[in-house]
């Protein structure tokens, strides 16, 4: 076999050779195959075979045959044997600094949307068949309908025509409780409703936070007409604070003023049952009055739920339980929403026993507190993405006891 070695070829535009050239020690050119350790330069032409190693600077030019491989990557974007990436920007990372190319594809993951350049701006890429209908949220599906739940405030976007109507329900946050001897704190407004209409488009969703220690904060839907479900009202307390502050239901009163107090109004409709459909202001109940009899007993009234007033403190029981919320399963499974805080309790026998603690609403409503001497006395915070309201107080303990945050669901057939 015949090898040429050399440095430099001058003046040559053909070299026929049986079987290889070596150029320096960097390049091996056979009939087949051209390899580079460390090739440096230009190479400007044709190359028949096969190319292993690095390139790198560009390749300009029409490649004809295969490129066999399992992975390309540029940036964070990869073509794959079994998938391809896109990439991933935010909608400031889009607008900043990606190029409008006419059919450039991004994911952007501010809105969880697929989308294309069209060259009059960017649209969301759209599934016209029966998959992907809308986006936001935790989406599960169940007995044929796909589920959006928001635990936090977020965007649900239409991204497909054929969905019309949706189903929702919207909770408020849960009231909190103020202090000692305390009123339940009052559920969050439950609204919900069915086949509502609604078309292509991006709606902003706003989870209620839960009162620590003050009413609680609305939950809502921007549809073209809003879903707006009002925050609990937080339980009364001390001297000059004992009424129930209204809400979408009402706060109980607190027992550690001159004498009984009245509980706070709710805002919601009364009346409601498991599963029915709501007015537009959503279901919510009063909040229970208290009762106070000198040294004996302070007991306050039980927070309001969406399907149950708050209960009155009684004068021999020393308890006074959270109204019951109302029963959905708009989830996909039998869940209970915006039960109603207990009342603080601290009823005492001969001036010794601590009494019985007054159970919250069936629906996250918080236990009261009983008792006044140690922390297992305390009430229960509301339980969170219930719209639950807080267990009010018992005896000196005087940090605030928080509600429940509220919650939205949107359905609709897969």
């Amino acid at each position: 076999m015949a090898i040429i070695n050399f440095n430099s070829i001058s003046g040559v535009t053909t070299i026929s050779v049986a079987s290889s050239i070596t150029v320096g020690n960097n390049v091996a050119i056979g009939t087949d195959t051209v390899t580079a350790g460390s090739f440096v330069g230009d190479l400007s032409g044709n190359v028949t075979g096969n190319v292993t190693g690095n390139v790198t600077g560009n390749v300009t030019g029409t490649l004809t045959g295969t490129i066999s491989t399992t992975s390309i990557t540029v940036g964070d974007s990869f073509i794959r044997s079994t998938s391809i990436g896109i990439g991933a920007t935010t909608t400031t990372g889009r607008n900043a600094g990606v190029g409008t190319a006419t059919g450039t594809i991004i994911y952007n993951s501010t809105e969880n949307a697929v989308q294309v350049y069209t060259g009059n701006g960017w649209s969301d890429v759209r599934d016209t068949g029966t998959g992907i209908k809308a986006t936001g949220g935790a989406i599960t599906q169940a007995s044929g309908r796909t589920i959006h739940t928001f635990l936090g405030s977020g965007t649900f976007r239409v991204t497909n025509p054929s969905l019309t109507s949706v189903d929702y329900l919207v909770v408020g946050g849960g009231g909190g409780t103020k202090a000692e001897s305390g009123g339940g704190g009052g559920a969050g407004a439950l609204i919900y409703a069915e086949s509502q209409p609604i078309s292509p488009g991006s709606y902003t969703i706003t989870i209620g936070a839960g009162g620590d220690g003050s009413d609680g904060s609305s939950s809502s839907i921007a549809f073209p007409s809003a879903v707006t479900s009002p925050g609990g009202g937080a339980g009364g307390g001390p001297t000059g604070q004992g009424n129930g502050n209204p809400g979408g239901s009402g706060g109980g009163a607190g027992a550690q003023g001159p004498g009984p107090a009245t509980g706070g109004t709710g805002s919601g409709n009364s009346g409601g049952t498991n599963y029915t459909i709501s007015p537009s202001v959503g279901w919510g109940q009063g909040g229970g009055n208290s009762e106070k009899s000198g040294s004996t007993y302070r007991v306050g009234g039980g927070g309001g739920g969406a399907g149950a007033r708050g209960t009155n403190a009684p004068t021999a029981t020393g308890i006074a339980p959270g109204g019951n919320g109302l029963t959905y399963s708009i989830s996909g499974s039998s869940i209970t929403y915006a039960g109603g805080g207990g009342g603080g309790s601290e009823y005492k026998t001969s001036g010794t026993s601590p009494g019985s603690r007054s159970l919250g609403g069936s629906g996250g409503g918080g236990d009261g507190g009983y008792g006044s001497t140690t922390p297992e006395y305390q009430g229960k915070n509301g339980a969170r993405n219930t719209g639950g309201g807080a267990g009010g107080n018992a005896g000196n303990y005087t940090d605030p006891r928080s509600g429940g945050s509220g919650i939205v669901i949107i359905a609709y057939p897969s």
